[in-house]
């Protein structure tokens, strides 16, 4: 009797295994991803003077700044302001030096086209300094 099976080569074997990593791998990139850009850490607000915001970077150029959060300027808290968020560009220049509330997203991670930092605002607003008007 014959044997009708037909062993596979080697290379066909590993052939066969390689594009299944290649795969793997192509998912579980954009899985990481996903989970990246579509899952935030925490959320939300926090408010103090706004002393820096400008657009820096080499290759890619985002919108960061820094806002003190206390009277010597010993808290700092620094975040991104994603490109799409043209308002609230516009609103940061025109708020510099004044005292504001950020409304923000905090990301597990970042990338570099993003931003330096985990923490994007996605709003901001002008509120009254408790230091100059005490309530």
């Amino acid at each position: 009797m014959e044997n009708n099976t037909v062993k596979k080569s080697f290379g066909q074997k590993m052939k066969k295994y390689f594009i299944r990593f290649i795969v793997l791998f192509v998912v579980a990139f954009f899985g990481y991803f996903a989970f990246i850009y579509y899952v935030p850490y925490s959320e939300g607000v926090r408010s103090g003077e706004l002393i820096k915001f400008s657009k820096k970077g080499v290759t890619f150029k985002t919108w960061e700044g820094e806002m003190s959060q206390g009277i010597s300027g010993a808290q700092i808290f620094q975040f991104t302001v994603p490109s799409k968020e043209k308002e609230v560009i516009t609103k940061m220049e025109n708020l510099q030096g004044r005292y504001v509330k950020l409304t923000y997203v905090e990301r597990y991670k970042t990338f570099s086209w993003w931003g330096d930092t985990r923490y994007f605002v996605t709003a901001v607003e002008e509120e009254q300094s408790p230091f100059v008007n005490p309530k």
